[in-house]
């Protein structure tokens, strides 16, 4: 009898290994299905960054470790990343005839560029310009390249260039970065508010951009220029980089009533994977002092030639490698999804990385690594249908309905 009951107890369990085998099994087929299935869209990344760099191939798988890049066409369709909008951004400078000619200048590079790098790999990837174009490219079995303005600075008081950026591809323009410009208050200028909120030029670009089909970013600027953004805009808003304030007090998250009146827009809110946007984290003071004798070293990266520019980003990525920095978890940055989420509601978020321009987690370091995102998702009990609004159907939305408002405008 005793031979008996032993010989049952190694059936079943034999058995349960591999009904926990197969359920494993089967949980990880769900999510790849799920991810597979979703049409993904990342709306940050500083990728062009890179690509201005002439050792940087966006056509060739890179290793993040060792040149710190995030973003590349054939990490893209590793990690099931169907389309994504590169930034052409510039940093803040003087405000002045030269500045601004300077800054236009540096904006056309980037553009060209861009445009470069798709036609060089357009076996890989092509240029997408409207909503429907993110699925007619994946359909192709390729990776759509968006293009986003990061800082209204290069439309240097000159309502005529957001004509010149919306031809080269901009389909979005974050209204300033992280000091004040001629459209609006940043959140982060040290010197604080400059207009209370947006300029009178600032409503002149908003309005035009409405009237252009041109999404207009809020990720970066004032809660008072927010506030103006909101009740001036006609057309739905998106911040293409941002998390909720709740949960980490940065002026460059969104504050529950800014959730709130984001929702009344129609608009939504990317979370983005910076660390320092998803919770505070005690970092190295050695790596705090690399960085800012970085800064002092090349004038707070202003002034630069295009010669200095480049010894700085590699400057700066031998420092990020000496002085790993520690790093927020999808867990920590799905929390912040699910904080928008009763808030104001499922169909009001997204997902923007800032991927390339310092953001990654310990779990998620490169665009490869993407499908991690979805397994937390289905873990949390989120559906197909929510999954999918969030990897792209919210902003895809948002895409379509400031296109109609130009439309009939």
């Amino acid at each position: 009898m005793k031979e008996f009951t032993k010989t049952l107890f190694i059936v079943a369990s034999v058995l349960l290994l591999v009904s926990c085998g197969q359920s494993s099994k089967n949980k990880q087929e769900k999510y790849l299905n799920i991810h597979q299935n979703a049409l993904t869209i990342d709306t940050h990344n500083d990728t062009p960054l890179n690509m201005m760099d002439d050792d940087f191939d966006i056509g060739k798988s890179h290793d993040s470790e060792e040149d710190r890049s995030c973003v590349d066409f054939p990490r893209m369709e590793e990690g099931g990343l169907d389309a994504a909008f590169f930034a052409v951004y510039l940093g803040q400078d003087k405000r002045d005839e030269e500045g601004h000619r300077s800054a236009k200048k540096r904006a056309l590079k980037i553009f060209d560029s861009i445009h470069e790098s798709v036609e060089e790999n357009s076996e890989q990837a092509e240029l997408a310009l409207e909503p429907s174009d993110a699925k007619k490219i994946d359909d192709k079995e390729k990776q759509a390249v968006y293009i986003g303005l990061e800082n209204g600075y290069p439309i240097a008081n000159n309502l005529a260039n957001i004509d010149t950026f919306y031809n080269l591809g901009a389909r979005y323009i974050t209204l300033c970065h992280t000091s004040n410009n001629d459209i609006c208050d940043s959140s982060t200028d040290p010197d604080g508010a400059e207009h209370d909120g947006l300029s009178d030029f600032g409503e002149k670009v908003v309005n035009k951009m409405n009237e252009k089909g041109m999404i207009v970013d809020v990720s970066h600027i004032s809660d008072q220029a927010f506030y103006d953004v909101i009740e001036l805009s006609d057309a739905p808003v998106i911040a293409s980089h941002s998390n909720a304030r709740a949960l980490c007090d940065s002026p460059r998250n969104l504050s529950d009533e800014m959730l709130k009146k984001l929702k009344e827009n129609n608009g939504v809110i990317q979370i983005c994977f910076l660390t320092d946007y998803i919770k505070e984290i005690d970092q190295n003071p050695k790596r705090d002092s690399a960085f800012t004798a970085l800064r002092e070293k090349y004038n707070s990266f202003q002034d630069l030639t295009e010669e200095e520019r480049a010894k700085a980003r590699k400057e700066w990525r031998a420092i990020s490698k000496k002085y790993p920095k520690k790093l927020a978890t999808i867990e920590d940055m799905v929390d912040h999804i699910d904080y928008v989420v009763d808030k104001i509601g499922i169909d009001y978020v997204g997902i923007g990385t800032d991927f390339d321009g310092g953001a990654r987690l310990k779990d998620c370091m490169d665009v490869s690594q993407m499908p991690n995102v979805t397994k937390e998702l289905v873990k949390r009990g989120y559906s197909e249908k929510e999954i999918q609004k969030i990897w792209g159907g919210n902003f895809l939305r948002v895409f379509r309905e400031v296109e109609e408002v130009a439309e009939n405008s």
